[in-house]
């Protein structure tokens, strides 16, 4: 009782502290980007990134979105411009698969608090962002790329309505997050109190169930702080079930397959390790 009781407050701890002000405001303002179209503005400034990935408008609004708001975001964006009929359910399952970042402020923030050391957050971030790209070109072919939806009624909301819908959307979206993250902690949890008392056992298991909290044990493993740098760009990249279960809940009842972004975040996890190899091995 005293674990799961623990384990709840902990929960609620990385939530309000670390998600909520790293996830929130962007779930916010990507909404209202959505709806009033502003994937046909990035195009003009950016038409490299949609040939490149082979992409419509709104799929590069996503793309960018990501990027400064990180996962699970990406899922929830995705959904929303396939439930408003910008993209089709194939394009939908090849955007999810190269926009699977990691919240900036995460990286350089609280990743800096756990290593005690802001230095790493550039370097983690090349060896997760890089990869990216190279899966949005691997990937590039996997469907044809559909003509945008002009702005249709719901675009001609006033903001007043658009920011309502936002930030109702962005609650439930939070704790949904919320609930996934407390299960998962509850049940590593669970899982430790019955294996080994052994910190390489407990990382293990939390990196593979809950990155937030497998990251942490990473931190204080001992081991060489580029291999930790390693490992924590490798973590990032896969994502751990705890992330990959909120981005099956946000595709449900949809048509889009969750396959193409498993596969991704194993091809993912393995270009960040050789990233992260070629890095240290030129920088000493």
């Amino acid at each position: 009782k005293d674990l799961v009781i623990n384990t709840v407050f902990e929960a609620l701890n990385i939530w309000i502290n670390n998600l909520v002000p790293t996830l929130w405001p962007f779930f916010i303002i990507a909404s209202i980007l959505i709806s009033y179209n502003a994937g046909y503005y990035l195009t003009k400034i950016f038409p490299f990134f949609k040939n490149l990935f082979n992409i419509n408008d709104s799929s590069l609004l996503v793309f960018f979105l990501s990027i400064f708001s990180g996962f699970p975001s990406n899922a929830r964006n995705t959904r929303i411009l396939y439930d408003n009929g910008y993209i089709s359910d194939k394009e939908a399952s090849k955007l999810l698969t190269f926009t699977h970042f990691s919240n900036p402020l995460f990286i350089l923030g609280v990743l800096g608090v756990f290593f005690n050391n802001k230095n790493i957050g550039p370097i983690i971030m090349i060896c997760h962002y890089l990869p990216n790209i190279l899966i949005g070109i691997i990937f590039r072919n996997y469907s044809s790329v559909s003509e945008n939806n002009k702005i249709d009624k719901k675009k001609e909301l006033s903001f007043g309505k658009i920011l309502i819908n936002s930030v109702t959307s962005s609650i439930d979206s939070l704790l949904l997050i919320l609930g996934i993250l407390t299960i998962f902690l509850i049940v590593s949890s669970l899982i430790l109190k019955y294996l080994p008392n052994n910190i390489y056992i407990s990382c293990l298991v939390k990196s593979i169930l809950e990155i937030t909290i497998g990251l942490k044990e990473v931190s204080i493993l001992a081991i060489p702080l580029k291999v930790k740098i390693i490992l924590t760009s490798m973590i990032l990249s896969f994502g751990g079930i705890s992330v990959h279960l909120q981005v099956s809940s946000q595709i449900s009842g949809t048509k889009i397959k969750y396959l193409p972004f498993l596969i991704a975040r194993i091809i993912h996890s393995g270009l960040s390790l050789i990233l992260g190899i070629l890095y240290f091995s030129f920088s000493t």
